[in-house]
């Protein structure tokens, strides 16, 4: 088995000097990932026409076939889209509401899913329901006793994520799809940070939709996603592009939508191959370890607390940030990204930075081409006084 941390580290891109602990945000594709991309883009160039009439189609279902069994799921059942969002999308925007209609999500979910259900509710005459999170995150009955009361009568739609971006906490999914339906609700899960995170088996969850993301956990280049749709959805959801396949069926709709570069779908075996020679529930073991050693370090360094217990997440963990930064910064989404910019500038840390329940948070990820080394500098940063000089022209 290949040696994890700054071995493994050897075969990404990744720049050298850089402490890299944001592998959750946009992923980061192997060496070999990329060249099997390229080679698959050298082939169509060579021959486009031949390529894209008498190669693609075939290629594309194999490739949707080799994902399919890695979540568990019937071929017949995935297709390709650029991203989780894009798949949240494509089922929204295919669904029927009308006013007075609620969809419920929660003071967590994804921002771009927040937008999306304002667009879809503007248009609509619906509305969303978002009931307050509690973080740090007890147990998982404590989510699904939030959700529950925020349920009624009017309630069409639960928006679930599989793990919660901002928190890096795991969702109780089946528990959560069963109380829905339960009710006559149907779900649409948002992994986008669930496939290669932890363990998966879609159909298993039971949900009517689930979208999710290859490029953050399997390796895949950017522009890699899925959408599974449970069968006898099939008929309703169609592709935000509408072409040429439309009315032909579930496959010919998403497979084709208009010229574009395919290799980010056509490379997910290599993308496998990556993960399953390094043994999937190792990487997983390894990547669970590496953060919550790195999470409760850091907790302890600032006397600040994790967004949940460790058995909540996955490979990602959020710490809230010292006292001294909460006053200094505001809790906005722009001051956010500045002081994000600012620990890449100051210490050549990539780290995302959230805003959680009127707080700033710090969420690390663990990757294998990460070590204690590259996660123990990070405890040590954050807690130089923000008011001094230099800091405060960093944060202009």
């Amino acid at each position: 088995m290949p040696e994890f941390g700054h071995v493994l580290r050897q075969r990404f891109r990744l720049e050298p000097g850089v402490d890299f602990l944001n592998h959750g945000s946009f992923g980061a594709a192997p060496a070999e990932v990329l060249d099997a991309a390229d080679a698959w883009r050298r082939r169509m160039e060579a021959n486009p026409d031949q390529f894209l009439r008498d190669v693609l189609s075939g290629e594309l279902r194999r490739a949707a076939s080799d994902l399919a069994g890695f979540i568990g799921a019937a071929p017949q059942d995935v297709v390709f889209v650029e991203n989780a969002t894009a798949g949240l999308n494509a089922v929204l925007r295919s669904l029927t509401f009308q006013a007075g209609d609620e969809i419920l999500l929660n003071s967590l979910s994804y921002g771009a899913m927040r937008q999306l259900a304002r667009y879809v509710c503007e248009r609509s005459g619906a509305r969303t329901i978002e009931p307050r999170i509690a973080v740090p995150a007890r147990d998982p009955g404590e989510l699904i006793a939030s959700l529950a009361r925020a349920f009624s009568p009017r309630t069409r739609l639960v928006v679930l994520d599989h793990i919660a971006s901002p928190s890096g906490v795991v969702w109780p999914a089946p528990e959560l799809v069963a109380l829905a339906h339960s009710r006559g609700v149907p779900v649409l899960i948002d992994g986008a940070h669930a496939p290669g995170q932890i363990e998966l088996d879609v159909p298993s969850l039971g949900a009517d939709w689930y979208t999710g993301n290859c490029h953050k956990w399997l390796f895949a280049p950017r522009g890699c996603g899925f959408l599974w749709v449970r069968p006898d959805r099939h008929a309703d959801i169609h592709p935000l592009a509408i072409s040429h396949g439309y009315g032909s069926g579930f496959h010919a709709e998403f497979d084709w939508t208009g010229t574009r570069d395919f290799s980010p779908w056509l490379v997910i075996d290599t993308a496998l191959e990556f993960s399953a020679a390094l043994g999937a529930e190792r990487l997983r073991r390894y990547c669970h370890d590496l953060v919550t050693a790195a999470g409760e370090q850091i907790a302890r360094s600032w006397r600040e607390p994790l967004a949940g217990p460790a058995a909540m997440h996955a490979s990602m963990m959020a710490i809230r940030l010292p006292s001294a930064w909460q006053r200094a910064v505001p809790a906005t989404r722009e001051a956010a990204a500045k002081l994000q910019s600012v620990f890449m500038r100051e210490h050549r840390i990539a780290v995302a930075i959230n805003v959680i329940d009127g707080a700033l948070w710090a969420r690390i990820s663990a990757q294998v081409y990460n070590e204690p080394a590259t996660t123990s500098a990070y405890a040590k940063s954050a807690p130089a006084d923000p008011a001094n000089q230099r800091w405060r022209r960093s944060l202009g």
